[in-house]
């Protein structure tokens, strides 16, 4: 007889709420709209995990360019790092490409 386990991640948001609960067996992480974050897809942090997320602006000549913009402060938003003890991860909002015809 074979047993399937499913296992249980739990994540939660250091600055909202939010929390969620997946069963994938596979190493993964889950983003949300984080209104603590002034709406933002931000990343879940696992329960038992110590984190800080930080929000870094983007300090470089916009020009033309369509970027991500912080809600609140309409200012451009370049990343959202998430720092743990084991490591750093970080999302990227790269400029949104556009066209002529």
């Amino acid at each position: 007889m074979t047993l399937l386990l499913r296992p249980v991640h739990r994540w939660y948001c250091g600055y909202c709420p939010q929390t969620d609960v997946t069963h994938d067996p596979q190493p993964h992480s889950r983003m949300h709209t984080c209104p603590g974050l002034r709406g933002l897809t931000a990343p879940f942090i696992a329960v038992g995990t110590k984190a800080k997320v930080e929000i870094h602006e983007r300090e470089d000549y916009i020009g033309s360019e369509v970027v991500q913009l912080d809600p609140e402060l309409g200012r451009p938003v370049m990343s959202i790092t998430t720092e743990r003890a084991d490591g750093t991860d970080a999302i990227v909002f790269a400029p949104m490409a556009t066209g002529r015809a």
